[in-house]
């Protein structure tokens, strides 16, 4: 069955700009027209400022639960890997029905804030005690229901993961439930692409989880196991992985992939937040996207990617909400510039020349570099793409004084979330007056599965 709509905005932000009274027309999700100067005779109109919904190129859903969880200070030093300790300890008690719950209640959020598409990489696969389930791809489907309740755009990224640490290093029982070898992953990867199926639009890539998690080899194999569709890695997130890494290999994480690997337009390089002069030019000559998570970044001290030299060099980027310590699509904009303003002692960093709008340019790049990245239709609001669409409330109290050029500052650096008024994800309309259509549901639903798994923490 053919679903057709017709549809007109006040104001739309179009590839060459903000443009008045359009016309868009869908079919079967996918923007099949773009109207200028049309009238709203016929078509359903949609008041207020809608511009293409956010990319999120990066999601590990089933954290959203543990937020709030790790705020307390160690014994010692408390860094990333004191943190990984806690998610260890808690991934060890979610049951299916527990993940598709955190996983609609997540994608929720994503919509509400912003966000319409997600890359979800993927790499809770098996029972607590590390026995897979009977269907290899049972987390997985529970990903792709959590998608369906809501109407989030998928990517799902199923992960490879088989060592605790560069050079094959034994795993630790915190790790068990993510551990597959490469021939049981290319199973998994077969039974996902099966689950991913029966969604329409789910695209399906691979992510091989770290250098210090797959070994050469293994990295090779899942690589080849992917003709098509996205490749996406952690890499360089933390200063201690880049020195084990030297250690390993004498050389650093980003530049041992950009030497061994074929890493081009189809890879994103997950943080990338340590990096050498020469492996950021080299990151961005090579079309891949570097993607970063700002909030998440910042909760865990990872530190500052070197955002102005990667921009002047060409990169491509998008934001992602990873952790899900906070679920906000003009937050991580936001925090990706605030970032770079205490790392560099300025302000408006994220620009490229004088007087260009740094929401404007955030955001165009983050769509580019997230559509890339998710390997995705999306992205923009034109022909062939998938009608992805975030609007704004035109009355919310911070655009009383701003004008077309300055709508996307005040969203991203004063309204935030709270201005996002309506979400239509694939042409339907998921968010009215800022709540996803489905929240109480799956709000219930989410509440009841966290008081549980709370007390276990």
């Amino acid at each position: 069955m053919t679903l057709r709509q017709s549809l007109f905005f006040d104001a739309i932000l179009l590839p060459g700009g903000w443009a008045s009274g359009v016309g868009v027309s869908v079919e079967n999700g996918i923007i099949t027209k773009v109207e200028a100067g049309a009238t709203s005779a016929g078509r359903e109109r949609v008041p207020g400022f809608a511009l293409p919904g956010l990319p999120n190129l990066h999601c590990h859903t089933f954290q959203r639960a543990m937020a709030g969880l790790a705020e307390r200070r160690g014994p010692a030093d408390d860094t990333f890997w004191s943190w990984r300790d806690v998610m260890y300890r808690f991934v060890g008690q979610l049951t299916p029905d527990d993940v598709q719950a955190i996983a609609a209640f997540a994608y929720l959020e994503m919509l509400e804030s912003g966000f319409t598409a997600v890359g979800e990489f993927h790499y809770l696969h098996h029972g607590p005690d590390g026995v897979p389930y009977a269907n290899l791809a049972e987390m997985a489907s529970r990903i792709v229901e959590g998608a369906r309740e809501t109407g989030i755009g998928l990517t799902l990224l199923p992960s490879l993961y088989t060592y605790g640490g560069f050079g094959g290093g034994a795993a630790s029982e915190g790790q068990r439930r993510f551990l597959n070898s490469p021939d049981r992953f290319a199973l998994l990867l077969e039974a996902t692409r099966r689950v991913a199926a029966s969604l329409p639009s789910t695209a399906v890539g691979v992510a091989p989880h770290s250098l210090r998690a797959v070994d050469p080899d293994g990295l090779r194999a899942v690589v080849s196991e992917v003709k098509a569709g996205p490749i996406h890695i952690h890499v360089a997130e933390q200063t201690r992985e880049v020195d084990d890494c030297v250690t390993w290999s004498g050389r650093r994480p980003v530049e041992w992939l950009l030497q061994e690997m074929p890493v081009d337009g189809r890879w994103c390089l997950i943080h990338a937040t340590h990096m050498t002069a020469e492996e950021t030019r080299k990151l961005a000559a090579s079309s891949a996207v570097a993607g970063l998570c700002p909030l998440t970044e910042a909760s865990l001290g990872d530190g500052v990617f070197n955002g102005p030299a990667y921009l002047e060099a060409g990169g491509r980027y998008g934001v992602g909400s990873d952790s899900n310590i906070e679920i906000d699509a003009a937050g991580e904009l936001r925090q990706l510039e605030y970032s770079q303003r205490l790392h560099h002692r300025a302000r408006n960093v994220m620009t490229k020349a004088a007087g260009e709008s740094t929401g404007a340019r955030m955001l165009s790049d983050a769509l580019m570099g997230g559509a890339q990245a998710l390997g995705r239709p999306i992205g923009a609001i034109e022909v062939g793409r998938r009608a992805d669409i975030v609007v704004l409330d035109a009355q919310h109290a911070s655009f009383a004084a701003s004008g077309i050029g300055h709508r996307l500052d005040t969203w991203i650096f004063s309204a935030g979330r709270s201005a996002v008024d309506t979400v239509l994800a694939g042409g339907t309309k998921v968010v009215e007056r800022g709540r996803h259509i489905r929240r109480a549901t799956i709000a219930e639903r989410y509440c009841s599965t966290l008081k549980r798994l709370a007390g276990n923490v």
